[in-house]
């Protein structure tokens, strides 16, 4: 979501710099441009940060004897994150 709005600011400050030609006296069309162009750039890296960061995984062993039969048992448990939640 967060390259799309990257892109979204990117196009908006591009069209806002290059291709409108008004002139407003209290604010610089060029100027506010040029801060959406940047500001896209770096919301589009940001995005790209997020998504290439690995996931974690961690494995857990636990090893206890089975009172009844008195054997050595094993248990494995795997939890993963998922670093892209919520994003």
């Amino acid at each position: 979501m967060s390259i799309g709005a990257g892109i979204v600011l990117f196009a908006i400050g591009a069209v806002l710099t290059f291709a409108l030609n008004v002139e407003v006296g209290w604010i610089d069309l060029d100027m506010v441009g040029y801060i959406l162009m940047g500001a896209g750039v770096v919301i589009f890296l940001v995005g790209l940060v997020l998504l290439m960061r690995r996931r974690r995984s961690e494995t857990v062993s636990r090893s206890a004897v089975d009172p009844t039969a008195g054997e050595r048992v094993t248990r494995h448990s795997t939890s993963s994150t998922d670093d892209a939640t919520g994003l």
